[in-house]
């Protein structure tokens, strides 16, 4: 079974790196939201805690203490790899990295191992992932995060937080949160999702927020025209103004001739029965529509 669909409240969670600045902060958090922190790993501080939450050399050694089998890596991008090897061998099934800039060598190497050992991969920068309501791994906002019917997947983490924002404001939560981050290669890719939120009971629409670049979207639209959801799948593009050859932002929006452009991405989308939207506002007030909400 999927890790992500086993994911909740109760999970316990591991926090590599959780005593640095950005790591004891964001500890705090996760915990504050809900998230069931169980341990965390620091050389330097190794047997001490963080507001009770005990620190521990290694993952090995917290996962023995603890049980954890999700984990978030709170790390630089060059200390990534290392993160998730350590990680992957000592069992974890879930994992979470935020940093930007990994070096696509080390992420290529990660997504083969991370698949071979059957890791849930969410990275390699990425805002993070919520179960809103029960817990999250990463630096969502909880204003933008209520339960409700609609999964939220997505590429770029400020416009998510827009739309998460926007319709929470109408009265409509997310089933899941999942941002799959903008890097040329990642772990978990739109496509891949499908299974997941087939089987996803409490999701009733997917959104998706793509951008211009690369073939993720079309290759999503491929895989959900051999087999449809039989869910609403409403789509958001950014990058309407993005120019060829010149990376926007993340290192996937790239576009080269006519290959991932918003043209092409669009027609796929629309071909495979997904409904395309050019505005944050025009997604927002379809998706309202759609559950008797008004925008």
């Amino acid at each position: 079974m999927n890790p992500l669909l086993q994911f909740s409240a109760r999970t316990p969670v591991l926090v590599q790196g959780a005593s640095g600045r950005m790591g004891r902060r964001h500890t705090q958090l996760m915990r504050d939201y809900g998230t069931n922190i169980a341990a965390g790993t620091s050389l330097r501080e190794a047997g001490g805690d963080i507001d009770g939450i005990p620190l521990f050399a290694d993952c090995a050694a917290a996962t023995r203490a603890t049980g954890a089998t999700a984990s978030i890596c709170m790390v630089p991008p060059l200390e990534t790899r290392a993160a998730v090897e350590e990680a992957v061998a000592a069992g974890i099934s879930l994992i979470v990295t935020i940093a930007e800039g990994v070096p696509v060598h080390d992420a290529l190497h990660l997504r083969r191992l991370t698949q071979a050992a059957g890791v849930t991969w969410i990275g390699a920068s990425t805002p993070g992932i919520a179960l809103p309501g029960q817990a999250k791994l990463g630096f969502l906002p909880n204003v933008a995060l209520a339960p409700g019917p609609v999964a939220l997947l997505t590429k770029s983490g400020t416009l998510s937080y827009e739309v998460g924002y926007r319709l929470v404001q109408l009265g409509l939560g997310q089933s899941l949160w999942l941002g799959v981050g903008g890097d040329a290669v990642k772990g978990t890719r739109f496509a891949e999702l499908l299974p997941l939120m087939a089987q996803h009971g409490p999701t009733e629409a997917v959104v998706l927020i793509g951008e211009v670049g690369g073939t993720e979207e079309e290759e999503f639209a491929a895989a959900l025209a051999a087999k449809p959801l039989g869910k609403p799948v409403l789509c958001l593009l950014a990058g309407r103004e993005a120019k060829e050859g010149v990376a926007m932002g993340h290192a996937g929006a790239l576009t080269y001739g006519g290959a991932g452009t918003l043209e092409s991405k669009t027609t796929a989308l629309q071909a495979a029965g997904a409904e395309v939207f050019a505005t944050t506002a025009a997604l927002v007030a379809r998706c309202a529509g759609l559950f008797g909400k008004r925008a």
